[in-house]
């Protein structure tokens, strides 16, 4: 029997993350409600926070607690908590369970939903446990929270440690992660890739440089990646262009004056194959720290379901691949490899394919399904 969920996860339509990709094959065969994010830090006094509390706040004014976003699957239903942003803070929880708990509670009458499987991909959500009657707990682990940039780490990784000890099942996106949780519960579930979507041929992005070879990165660029290795390859391959694709949220004044540097902001993600499959080579330049060590990227599938050369720096999730990676720790060894990229052999493209093509998200759903419904 298909078990309905109610999730706490990011909000909803933000550049589609593990949990997004889950649930849209999960809500084929169940009812989801979907609540957006309730923090993972207290607002600053910064623009860009401001910018999203307005947002956000506009969007609980509505007359009704949901939303309903553009590309939400037919079985689901997105809810605007009313919450406050304030993790480990005790009357914030309070009142957050009473304003969550109802809007939620409503919902599920309106959907027929009763004691449903609730899945937290927030630490923070298990403040809300206490409202509902549910079928059951599921914690996924997608980051280390500790190391996370722009999160109050130790008021979350506080939620996190009650979150584990309740959870019935836990899913870690990585091996790091998953010796964090040591239960028989914690299961580890890798991230997948829309293979439809990033093999299959399309034609090139009409902003992507066609007179020279591309080094290509996509995603948030924040204070993991390495812009000392960035600028350091970008000065040896002048005759190279390094395109950035994603918003800008750490300081990238060492690459601003570089003329083969260029940041062309976020595209929406069913854009990219436009540029991973044509640029010559797709970067991972990340830094060597915690949350590093401890992640596994969505865009590593990505990028080899579009088949071009990957030149990364080094990081254990890669373990897997790396008969089909560059790993590289020195801007010569990084600016050798991108060199050789351009004149890979082309079965190479097809093997790397091939690498990730039993790992799509259909497979990972069933994954879960097999154990949540079981």
């Amino acid at each position: 029997m298909s078990r309905d969920l109610v999730v706490f996860g990011e909000d909803w339509g933000a550049h589609p993350s593990s949990t997004q990709h889950l649930m849209k094959r999960l809500s084929v065969d169940r009812k989801v409600i979907w609540v957006n994010s309730i923090g993972l830090r207290r607002p600053r006094l910064s623009m860009k926070d401001m910018r999203r509390a307005t947002n956000k706040l506009g969007r609980m004014l509505r007359p009704r607690p949901r939303v309903k976003p553009v590309q939400v699957p037919e079985n689901m239903t997105v809810i605007e908590p009313k919450a406050i942003p304030l993790p480990g803070n005790t009357a914030a929880s309070a009142i957050n369970r009473v304003t969550v708990g109802r809007a939620v509670r409503t919902m599920m009458a309106e959907r027929g939903i009763d004691r449903p499987i609730i899945w937290a991909s927030l630490p923070t959500a298990v403040d809300l446990l206490d409202s509902f009657t549910e079928d059951g707990v599921i914690y996924y682990c997608g980051d280390d929270f500790g190391g996370l940039a722009g999160v109050d780490h130790e008021p979350v990784l506080k939620c996190e440690e009650r979150l584990a000890s309740i959870a019935d099942i836990i899913f870690a996106a990585s091996e790091p992660l998953c010796s964090r949780f040591r239960t028989r519960n914690t299961h580890y579930l890798p991230h997948g890739v829309d293979l439809d979507l990033f093999s299959r041929g399309t034609d090139p992005a009409p902003d992507l440089p066609t007179d020279t070879p591309v080094a290509g990165f996509y995603g948030s660029i924040s204070e993991w990646i390495d812009t000392d290795l960035i600028a350091a390859c970008a000065s040896q391959l002048t005759h190279w262009k390094f395109v950035f694709i994603g918003d800008v949220r750490t300081d990238i004044s060492a690459l601003r004056d570089i003329p083969n540097i260029e940041f062309l902001g976020s595209r929406p993600h069913g854009e990219l194959p436009r540029y991973a499959q044509h640029w010559t080579a797709s970067i991972l330049p990340f830094r060597d720290n915690a949350q590093i060590r401890a992640c596994n990227p969505l865009k590593l599938r990505e990028y080899m379901a579009a088949g071009r050369p990957v030149v990364t720096t080094p990081f254990p999730a890669l373990a897997p691949y790396l008969d089909h990676v560059s790993v590289s720790d020195t801007p010569e060894a990084f600016t050798s490899s991108l060199e050789s990229a351009t004149h890979e052999p082309i079965e190479k493209s097809f093997l790397r394919m091939q690498a990730v093509s039993d790992e799509s998200w259909g497979a990972r759903a069933d994954q879960v399904r097999q154990l949540i419904d079981t």
